[in-house]
């Protein structure tokens, strides 16, 4: 297929944070996304919360199925766009790498633990923690730490950053992947796409889990409208459907209706802006966007989600749960260092070594945990079990 000129060509490449010869058979970012996709810390988001913690039903999305769908969303809209199929996959399998236990819950009780009053540790992004991933806590060869993966798959990892952040990535890597942070410039289209395709796959995929999970309901749903009105569609052509296939069938409809929304609004929008290159693109406002019909739905469906499913009271007690386990391994793991796993790294004998803080390592060391090994270890060091029957066991630590 042939790339647009505003597309991100392999070849054009802003390279790697550490030469390698080019690979004979691939592209650089079809090198990337191999090693995203061998990577220890790509096989644990099978084992990690979407919404529904791994224990609460086989079916339920985790972020290992998350990641593989958006990357199939992100790949069919790329292809419309003529933009780069290869590094949106790239960027989409590997976006919620640094997604602590837990979803959400385990997030927020993390960055708690390392910020506040009397904490100034430099709290804790998931964004900032997926680029930590990839480009240290990933040991997989022999000359250096992390995927060595190319600029323009880290710069789409990198989806936000604070301005505090940002500017000490920008005094170690000056002009890197923080830059637009800080210069107020935009990501390549491929990264824009991923950040759309995210929103696109989490909003069908928490409804389809939501109904199966017996929290909402079809008739809950009858007051969204962007599910409601292919809903009502759905039963014009099939007045005798019903079950799980008039859900199945109002989701995929939905998502079709978002996909070509977005490739119509951006292909026009694209047309008008006439980039010339990918550097154009960066100096320019945003280019790939719903219409505002579109985005207003997206909203109402975002806001139906948050009062219906993410504050539901089963929710919210899980979250509960998962919150006290983070906050309580932090603190133990602080206290006691022996406990980590021998396998994470060098410990945290080596913080001067690695100018890590010991507080930053255990954080790292509590993202990539599994839902169930920190249950597993929560319990080990309290001698409490706060959530579920986990069995099975196959981790042996963190990162």
């Amino acid at each position: 297929m042939t790339l647009a000129p505003y597309a991100c060509d392999p070849a054009q490449s802003r390279g790697r944070r550490f030469d390698e010869p080019p690979a004979p058979t691939r592209t650089a970012f079809q090198r990337d996304r191999d090693r995203i996709v061998h990577s220890t810390a790509f096989r644990r988001l099978v084992y990690k919360t979407q919404v529904f913690l791994n224990h609460e039903g086989d079916l339920f999305r985790t972020r290992l199925t998350h990641s593989l769908e958006v990357a199939q969303l992100g790949r069919s809209i790329a292809r419309s766009l003529a933009l780069n199929e290869d590094l949106v996959e790239a960027i989409a399998l590997a976006h919620d790498l640094g997604h602590t236990p837990f979803g959400h819950a385990g997030q927020d009780a993390l960055n708690d633990c390392m910020s506040g009053p009397g904490r100034e540790w430099g709290g804790f992004e998931h964004n900032l923690q997926s680029l930590r991933v990839v480009d240290h806590l990933e040991e997989r060869y022999p000359a250096w730490d992390g995927l060595n993966l190319s600029f323009e798959t880290r710069e789409g990892i990198l989806k936000h950053c604070s301005l505090v952040n940002a500017r000490k990535i920008e005094a170690v890597n000056p002009g890197g992947v923080a830059h637009r942070f800080l210069n107020h410039s935009q990501p390549s289209l491929e990264a824009q796409l991923c950040n759309l395709a995210d929103e696109i796959a989490y909003n069908a995929h928490d409804i389809d889990d939501g109904v199966r999970s017996g929290l909402l309901t079809l008739e809950q749903l009858h007051e969204v409208e962007l599910f409601e009105s292919h809903r009502a569609e759905v039963l014009r052509e099939y007045p005798a459907l019903a079950g799980r296939r008039v859900l199945y069938e109002t989701i995929r409809r939905m998502l079709s209706a978002q996909v070509y929304d977005l490739i119509a609004q951006s292909s026009a929008t694209l047309k008008r802006a006439a980039p010339d290159s990918v550097d154009a693109v960066r100096r320019l406002p945003p280019l790939l966007a719903f219409s505002s019909a579109m985005r207003e739905q997206s909203r109402d469906l975002k806001r139906f989600l948050f009062a219906n499913l993410y504050r539901h009271p089963q929710v919210h007690q899980t979250r509960i749960m998962a919150t006290r386990i983070v906050r309580e391994l932090f603190a133990a793991y602080l206290a006691q260092p022996h406990e980590i796993s021998a396998g994470f790294g060098v410990g945290l004998d080596g913080a001067a070594e690695s100018n890590d803080t010991p507080e930053r390592m255990v954080a790292d060391y509590i993202a990539g945990m599994t839902d169930r090994f920190a249950v597993h270890e929560h319990e080990r060091l309290t001698g409490e079990r706060l959530l579920g029957s986990i069995t099975g066991l196959g981790e042996t630590g963190g990162l």
